[in-house]
């Protein structure tokens, strides 16, 4: 059966209204789930535990009678490690330590305290420290992901969070050897296998057995993107995620059947994940279709990847490489390839994407378990103004002013000025007490 995947040229007549049908996407939360999700947080707000075993024995087929059994203990997250095979562990363990060097070079590069002294000995700085308790997210619905405990976990860790709480659904009770084991590499102090908004819920409001924690963080489907939704405020959360993207920006030198595959990347996550290819040679592009036509039927997740490129996927033939990096700053994509010859020429040109992968070898699955940054990124455009996960999302930066009694001599005066232009006489009067000369009309 011939797919149905939208072919666009920049210079044909309505590519911008084409383009914009391709990219919409609404985050608008079906009004049903929105009303379930309240059900559920005011659930478990009110009875903790007891609601916690109840919609766990109800919605993933997991009973329990106490929540003993829904936690998982240190031993078995060891048993777990032995149980996989060697060249599991390998992996993970190999893929663990890249991400952790590369989140501690982040460290070292941001999240370091500093201060110091002026001319008239005040301080001034700013004190990093982390998060106390975190809550990591793992999904554990359609499939398991190993690899988002190692990213959600890891920057916690290094970012010297001494509790990392761990939920991951477990439908049907069936326990993810390799997410387990990839929990005990990556430092989870607690784990529970409890999922969904009351999962969220748990982690944001705490129940008898469940820590409250400072941020949660992770991807989710609906159900706990409203609930992270809702409960921002009382808890920090790293963002809403929405379906997966690609966008590869190619000029026409990488083998075609390595672009499909990379395309295919994404589009297997779900049908509403998102594969785009800019390049300025239409012959290109058509022999990746091609190649898309051929590779598609020999995947697992082929339907997937059907509905994916029907509904949102598109191959855009560009003017010029300058006109497809123009256009991907106006996606800003999750995921952004420059399978390119000289992939060093296009970056600077690249401002908004989570994630650049610069050149032919670079595949965007690399990124996702092994090279070292981090895979949770800002999709739906939100790359424009947000960043990919990291450890200075694990700390908190508090000021320091430690203010010298010459430095009250200069700056109390300005500060005295502003408050009363703001009608603020208590602060007005604070600063000026300090003062070794009283101010007219000031109570020293």
């Amino acid at each position: 059966m011939t797919l149905a995947l939208r072919t666009l040229d920049t210079q044909a007549e309505g590519f911008e209204a084409e383009l914009q049908r391709v990219l919409h996407w609404s985050d608008a939360t079906d009004a049903a789930i929105e009303e379930r999700v309240a059900q559920i947080i005011a659930d478990v707000r009110a009875r903790g535990d007891a609601a916690l075993l109840e919609l766990s024995a109800r919605l993933d087929g997991v009973p329990a009678q106490d929540m003993a059994g829904l936690e998982i203990g240190a031993a078995e997250l060891q048993t777990a490690l032995v149980q996989i095979t060697p060249a599991q562990r390998a992996a993970l363990e190999a893929a663990a330590a890249r991400v952790r060097s590369y989140h501690q070079r982040q460290f070292e590069a941001c999240c370091r305290s500093w201060s110091w002294r002026d001319e008239d000995g005040t301080l001034l700085g700013q004190k990093v420290t982390p998060l106390s308790r975190v809550g990591i997210y793992v999904p554990g619905g359609k499939a398991a992901y190993p690899s988002s405990v190692l990213m959600n976990a890891i920057p916690a860790q290094v970012a010297g969070v001494p509790e990392i709480v761990m939920v991951v659904p477990t439908p049907g009770g069936q326990r993810n050897a390799l997410v387990l084991a990839a929990a005990a590499i990556a430092g989870a102090t607690r784990v529970f296998t409890i999922g969904g908004a009351q999962a969220v819920a748990a982690l944001a409001y705490g129940t008898a057995s469940v820590p409250r924690v400072d941020k949660i963080t992770g991807p989710g489907n609906a159900y706990v993107a409203s609930a992270k939704r809702r409960v921002f405020g009382q808890v920090g959360i790293d963002m809403i995620a929405g379906p997966s993207e690609i966008l590869v920006l190619a000029d026409g030198a990488t083998p075609p059947d390595w672009v499909a595959m990379d395309l295919f990347s994404q589009a297997e996550h779900d049908e509403l994940a998102q594969s785009i290819l800019l390049c300025p040679d239409a012959g290109y592009i058509a022999h990746v279709r091609a190649e898309i036509e051929r590779l598609l039927p020999t995947l697992p997740r082929a339907a997937i990847i059907r509905a994916s490129f029907e509904g949102r996927g598109a191959l855009i033939t560009t003017r010029s490489m300058e006109e497809a990096c123009a256009i991907a700053n106006r996606i800003a994509p999750e995921h952004l390839e420059v399978s390119a010859a000289d992939p060093q020429r296009w970056e600077p040109l690249l401002q908004h994407a989570g994630a650049i992968f610069l050149g032919r070898f670079t595949s965007e699955s690399l990124g996702d378990y092994c090279a070292g940054p981090n895979h949770v990124l800002p999709t739906s455009g939100s790359a424009r103004f947000s960043s990919p996960l990291g450890v200075y999302d694990f700390v908190k930066r508090t000021s320091l002013i430690e203010v010298s009694e010459a430095g009250a001599q200069k700056l109390g005066p300005i500060a005295a000025e502003l408050a009363y232009g703001e009608g603020l006489q208590a602060h007005a009067r604070a600063a000026e007490l300090r003062l070794k000369k009283p101010v007219d009309g000031s109570c020293a």
